[in-house]
């Protein structure tokens, strides 16, 4: 599996933590920044990883911010994007398990660097169960056909 990942300078520390944790883990990456001491925009980067996993580039994108949430609110922009904000243990496990979730957003200013790692390595565990969520996830890909231009 091959990640996109990408923060902005509200995001970067906790990045920098979770690079940390997937190196050691040997999860190859590509980060498209940013980088120490910049002040950027979210929407930039983050549209800059996303475009790696809607071209195939890379498998899933992890995306960081202050809070996860605008990270999120850009990559659902995207077709074929279902980007999940997580805070904790449950919401990693269900964005993967009902949701399918391929582009996790997380939040420098509402996470410790612990939880974070932990929510990524459960993110990256888990498995989507289809069933049931299968019938929703295709409901969900039909509203994206329905409202999303053709380029």
């Amino acid at each position: 599996m091959k990640l996109a990942i990408a923060s902005d300078h509200a995001g970067y520390e906790l990045k920098k933590a979770v690079l940390e944790f997937l190196q050691s883990k040997k999860v190859d990456f590509i980060d498209f920044g940013c980088g120490p001491g910049e002040t950027v925009d979210y929407v930039d980067y983050g549209a800059a990883a996303i475009r790696r996993v809607v071209s195939k580039e890379c498998d899933r994108a992890i995306l960081f911010c202050g809070t996860g949430l605008g990270m999120a609110i850009v990559a659902n922009k995207f077709p074929g994007i279902i980007a999940t904000p997580c805070w904790d243990e449950f919401t990693a496990t269900v964005s993967r398990t009902h949701n399918n979730s391929n582009c996790l957003c997380l939040g420098g200013r509402v996470l410790a660097p612990e939880l974070a790692i932990r929510i990524v390595e459960i993110w990256l565990e888990k498995e989507f169960e289809g069933g049931r969520h299968e019938r929703r996830i295709n409901k969900i890909i039909q509203l994206e056909a329905e409202n999303f231009k053709k380029s």
